[in-house]
């Protein structure tokens, strides 16, 4: 097995393993650490097959000429970690109402936008599309043209984020029952499919985080979730300046629940809506 996590620790492959740890924090920020040879060796030695070659330095040498972009989705689908479930934490989706009051409270029929980074396969978008529907009901100001753009780099996970569809294993991770029948329906093979109504509100597009947001424009509320603890300190506080800087005034980032954000506070205050903390843009 040319890519087996001993022959990565030792030797060409621990130079070989050290030369992918640069390249992929290089393209996509991921910061893969020194004792995760066991990580490359489980979720490369397969492509590595399929590619034909030997060791984890003819593939690193390949991605390095910058040719085959096909083969650098792939080795980036293969090593972000795709962790998710529907309501994740619970409070920043019951909170949803609070954080939004400053935007709506505007006497304005400019479109509510929100932006769901690192949404993996969709569950997080489509949480935030379903408490929405359920508040438009009862919350008048809702009443305007809401926007939710969910982002993420692997290709893959997008693929199944669009379809909306989801297997039994994905529906039992945090999906409550009532939702579960109101906004989904049976399809093939016990699949379920989330309701064309919810779909329509989320546009799906890749995004690098490393890439500017500048064209994205301006949000009123970004969740950023459980992803920035993969990427350096350095491209971290990079990231959360540059989304804080798409933030419209008193708008709000929602960071995961044990991530805490430092060093932001001549840009964002930080707000305790127990049990969670947010931060809101001044």
């Amino acid at each position: 097995m040319p890519l087996s996590q001993k022959s990565l620790e030792t030797g060409s492959g621990a130079k070989a393993y050290q030369e992918f740890r640069q390249y992929l924090e290089r393209v996509c920020g991921i910061e893969l650490g020194a004792n995760k040879a066991y990580l490359v060796s489980s979720r490369l030695s397969e492509i590595v097959r399929q590619q034909n070659m030997t060791s984890l330095q003819a593939l690193v040498d390949r991605l390095k000429l910058g040719r085959d972009l096909t083969l650098q989705k792939l080795i980036v689908d293969a090593m972000t970690t795709n962790e998710t479930q529907w309501f994740r934490d619970g409070y920043p989706f019951e909170k949803l109402k609070k954080m939004l009051e400053p935007s709506l409270a505007k006497n304005t029929i400019s479109p509510l936008r929100i932006w769901s980074a690192a949404c993996s396969s969709g569950q997080e978008p489509y949480s935030i599309a379903m408490v929405l529907s359920e508040l438009k009901a009862s919350w008048p100001a809702l009443n305007r043209p809401i926007q939710i753009v969910a982002t993420d780099i692997s290709d893959q996970m997008l693929g199944i984020a669009k379809k909306g569809v989801y297997n039994t294993l994905a529906i039992r991770r945090g999906l409550p029952v009532a939702r579960l029948n109101r906004f989904f329906k049976e399809v093939d093979n016990g699949h379920m499919e989330i309701s064309a109504d919810v779909r329509k509100m989320v546009s799906f597009e890749r995004k690098n985080l490393l890439d500017s947001f500048v064209s994205m424009g301006q949000f009123d509320l970004i969740f950023c979730r459980n992803v920035l603890i993969y990427f350096t300190p350095e491209n971290k506080a990079d990231i959360i300046r540059r989304m804080a800087a798409q933030i419209k005034p008193n708008g709000y980032f929602v960071p995961g629940s044990s991530e805490s954000l430092t060093d932001f506070d001549d840009m964002l205050t930080m707000q305790n809506l127990v049990p969670g903390i947010v931060y809101q843009k001044k």
